[in-house]
């Protein structure tokens, strides 16, 4: 099924430049704020490659696309990069403390470069859509630089922990390479060199199937770039280097697996009344209110609230709404709701999460936000810390907000196995996972 390859990783020099100087988040999560951060950090640092700054006088022959493509050469050239001596896997892991939590937690992964394949093919599969936009931008940045600075980040079903038991093994040695990030987390990463260890690895793959976790446009993008090599060659050659992407891989029975979920704040809703949504969806959703007065009263409701949310199960799966005023909400599904009625176009597998609930039941039965609406963010934005997105209701930026548990990594990869996908933001793997530790160069 899978198919994984040891590579020749470029990789920075320790010599010229401290790791941590010079790795990013992954583009799509690099605020303004962030890009300018980084610039300052260090001449080398890989926002130059990753996401450039546009200028007024930009070009055909001069644009963040060529300025990308010489900064690698240059960076190559001088030695600030330098290329693996021997094809390699990479065992990553990650030590970080999830947000709100003081318990540290350790993810481990592997490093490689994995054979893309058609959806079609049925051995990688997506769990949620794509936009255009961001995938036009990945693929004129491969087409220039012909590397993969970024990590896709991909899940594999292994109960019995085998590659796990390789990796623990392999991480008690002293590392190749570490650096904390911005975030505070933690990374370190080991070449592993030995081709009967890479073997037997890279063979366990063989019968395993990969979902996306994340990074769905850069896999798209690998996608597009390979069946444009393909025609510009006129044949197949399934061992050609755009024919492979690099991707790490994270066991879904692994430690150290969280997500985190994605609340949703919505706002622009004409003529909004909170009473008269609850009367709309009553028929659904029992509404249990936490009542308070001020002050303490707040967060003893607010703490009584987010327990009785986090105890939400399968069979009645539960929401959390605030509007303002003096109460949280919790929206929990009745036991009589007759879900294949109310959802006959949706899988069994997907009719109790909440995240689906909340989209199909409550935001376009009870709000009237049409899917097009979510999809272009007119009155959905999405917020991952709880407190925040209350927040921004208590401002009167925004009219309620809809508060959500996290679904799980197993869930996420069994719903990609079946040929589904999510509404649009479900899942938040935490930590992301760094630009710029190894880069795939399309040699």
């Amino acid at each position: 099924m899978a198919r994984i390859f040891p590579f020749q990783a470029y990789r920075y020099n320790p010599a010229r430049v401290k790791l941590e100087d010079a790795v990013t988040q992954p583009y799509d999560k690099i605020s303004p704020a962030m890009q300018e951060r980084y610039y300052a950090t260090s001449p080398y640092n890989l926002i130059t490659v990753e996401k450039g700054k546009s200028r007024p006088d930009d070009s055909p022959s001069d644009n963040v696309y060529t300025r990308a493509a010489r900064t690698l050469e240059d960076w190559i050239a001088s030695g600030v990069l330098l290329r693996d001596p021997v094809a390699s896997l990479y065992a990553y892991t990650q030590t970080y403390k999830a947000p709100g939590e003081s318990v540290e937690r350790t993810r481990k992964g592997l490093i490689a470069i994995g054979q893309v394949e058609d959806y079609s093919a049925g051995v990688i599969f997506r769990h949620e859509q794509t936009l255009s936009g961001p995938k036009a931008d990945r693929l004129e940045l491969l087409r220039h630089t012909r590397t993969h600075t970024g990590q896709l980040f991909m899940l594999y079903t292994d109960p019995a922990r085998r590659v796990d038991a390789q990796l623990d093994r392999i991480s008690a040695l002293p590392p190749t390479a570490e650096a904390r990030d911005d975030l505070g987390v933690f990374h370190q990463l080991w070449a592993i060199t030995d081709p009967a260890v890479i073997q037997s690895i890279t063979s366990e793959f063989a019968d395993k199937k990969l979902a996306i976790a994340d990074g769905h446009h850069r896999y798209e993008t690998a996608l597009a770039y390979r069946d444009e090599c393909r025609a510009k060659t006129g044949s197949t050659d399934r061992s050609a280097p755009y024919e492979r992407v690099m991707m790490t891989l994270f066991n879904t029975a692994g430690e150290g697996l969280i997500v985190l979920p994605t609340h949703r704040v919505v706002s622009r809703l004409s003529n909004f009344s909170f009473e008269s949504f609850r009367d709309r969806v009553k028929s659904e959703f029992d509404c249990r209110s936490y009542s308070f007065s001020a002050g303490s009263a707040r967060a003893a409701a607010f703490s009584m609230f987010l327990s009785h949310l986090e105890q939400s199960d399968d069979e009645r799966p539960s929401i959390g709404v605030f509007a303002g005023g003096d109460a949280f909400h919790l929206f929990e599904l009745r036991a009589d709701a007759n879900l294949d009625a109310l959802l006959p176009d949706v899988s069994a597998m997907q009719r109790r999460l909440d995240v689906v609930l909340l989209h199909k039941l409550l935001i376009e039965r009870g709000l009237g936000i049409t899917a097009e609406a979510v999809k272009g963010e007119r009155n959905i934005t999405y917020e991952r810390d709880m407190e925040a997105a209350i927040d921004a209701v208590d401002r009167g930026e925004a009219q309620l907000c809809f508060l959500l548990n996290a679904i799980s990594a197993e869930q996420t990869a069994q719903i990609a196995f079946a040929g589904e996908v999510l509404p649009q933001k479900s899942t938040d793997f935490y930590p992301k996972l760094l630009s710029g530790l190894t880069l795939y160069r399309l040699e």
